[in-house]
């Protein structure tokens, strides 16, 4: 068989690890009840108790009540609880699954910090998340090299003569898995040592460059899809955050795509607590916000036209704004916002309106319903694959038409609903699915390539003897 994993081997290894996993969960539900009431417990509450994802609970459980009724059919069968067992358990964490082996991953992005987006969050919060797993992750980011700000978007940094550096990196590092998630200098620089040196390497699709540049610049989405096309071609995996943007793709002629969810952070972005300051006080009721990045690709200008009750607020800033803030006297614009002040900006706010027709996701609209904050959008890519059936949110008739009335119902909707709708969404959960999209190196492979680039290097540096 040549070491191949028999089917029945491979069958028994998954139904350990769901027999482990239920077992953590339970314990977590135990130790919860030992310091209180379980009335007010939240499936977050366990999942963070238990050390593992949001979801895998809801996958186990998917009502409070199915856990409940599980969880005193298990204490049928146990005996009084380990106290030392679970100071352990809360001291060391939960352990790896048996068969867990750490990689050495390679991320190649233009996108990075100080910028400040939805690609920016979800990647740094993956890569920590995969450190926590216990692996072993380099990035190759803009800030490693000279840069120069690109047009019309000063805030984002364009490495320059990227390539060598990238190709020493690699060497360097020696990956053994490698995603390329941006189109720019360094994923371009990426891509082609991985098609050069015959690399197996994934890649993510984060922004919808093509309308991107059409809405800028004098050049048809066709020929913006074209390079995206070409970029994409040599990736093993082409990871794409929603069904919708999945369909959208494969019309467009892309292949190999698979799927690649996004979290949120539940403990920083949370409903406002009884006593804490409104960062909107002395506005007129109700406050209706938009966060991000104020630009034309945005199409904030839709939200800006809206003839709505209350205070329009837009968090953020962009070239747009001083346009907007000229046509539209009635907008509040307060800035950027990072962390607690943004946190607060969605808690504090009675709906958050997103009107974008170009995102593959949508980060913001996770994070404002987290805050317990309802979402009215257009039926656009990252909306229509999270709000439909979530209560947590409105969609416009179309992509064109009926925000404001979306607007007005998303009012209606409880916010304690809103909020455990996001609780579903995990780090961890989208951390460990872009590890499965991954195709690491084989390792035979992997270590005679390493060497002979190696040697290749020591007798470019060995001085020719006269």
């Amino acid at each position: 068989m040549n070491g191949a994993i028999k089917p029945q081997t491979a069958g028994a290894t998954r139904s350990s690890q769901t027999a482990a996993r239920r077992e953590m969960i339970m314990q977590a539900v135990r130790r919860r009840l030992a310091r209180g009431s379980l009335e007010d417990f939240s499936f977050a509450d366990i999942a963070a108790d238990a050390k593992i994802a949001e979801r895998t609970v809801y996958r186990h459980f998917p009502t409070r009540e199915a856990l409940l009724g599980a969880f005193w059919t298990w204490m049928q069968t146990q005996g009084p609880a380990d106290e030392a067992s679970d100071a352990g358990d809360a001291q060391g964490g939960t352990k790896a699954p048996a068969d867990f082996r750490p990689m050495r991953i390679l991320l190649a992005t233009d996108a990075w910090e100080p910028q400040v987006n939805g690609v920016v969050r979800t990647l740094t919060r993956v890569v920590s998340e995969m450190r926590e797993m216990g692996h072993i992750v380099e990035v190759i980011s803009p800030d490693q090299f000279k840069t120069f700000p690109l047009p019309t978007y000063p805030e984002i940094k364009v490495a320059i003569g990227a390539y060598e550096k990238v190709q020493e990196r690699f060497k360097q590092f020696e990956p053994e898995a490698i995603h390329v998630a941006t189109e720019g200098p360094i994923g371009l620089a990426a891509r082609r040592i991985c098609v050069e040196w015959k690399l197996p390497f994934t890649t993510s699709y984060h922004t919808k460059f093509p309308e991107y540049i059409s809405a800028r610049l004098p050049v048809p989405v066709s020929a913006g899809y074209a390079y995206m096309r070409w970029f994409h071609g040599p990736s093993g995996r082409l990871m794409v955050a929603t069904p919708t943007m999945r369909d959208e793709l494969t019309r467009h002629g892309f292949r190999n795509i698979s799927p690649w969810a996004r979290g949120v952070d539940t403990v920083m972005f949370r409903p406002r607590r009884k006593g804490e300051p409104d960062v909107f006080e002395g506005m007129a009721r109700p406050i209706w916000v938009n966060v991000g990045r104020i630009a034309v690709e945005k199409n904030i200008e839709a939200f800006a036209r809206l003839d709505l009750p209350g205070t329009k607020v837009i968090v953020g800033d962009g070239p747009q704004r001083g346009d907007l803030a000229a046509r539209y006297p009635d907008l509040v614009f307060v800035g950027t916002k990072h962390g607690e002040d943004l946190a607060a900006c969605y808690a504090c706010a009675d709906c958050f309106v997103f009107p974008s027709l170009t995102e593959t996701f949508g980060l913001v609209i996770l994070e404002a319903m987290a805050a317990g904050t309802p979402v009215a959008a257009y039926p656009a890519p990252g909306p229509i694959d999270i709000i439909p059936g979530s209560d947590a949110g409105t969609l416009a008739a179309t992509p064109t038409e009926g925000l404001r009335e979306a607007c007005l119902e998303a009012l209606k909707l409880d916010r304690k609903t809103v909020r455990a709708y996001a609780e579903r969404y995990s780090w961890r959960v989208c951390a460990e699915e872009f590890v499965r999209n991954l195709q690491p190196y084989p390792e035979p492979e992997k270590t005679r390539l390493w060497r002979r680039l190696r040697r290749l290097a020591r007798l470019r540096r060995k001085p020719l003897i006269a």
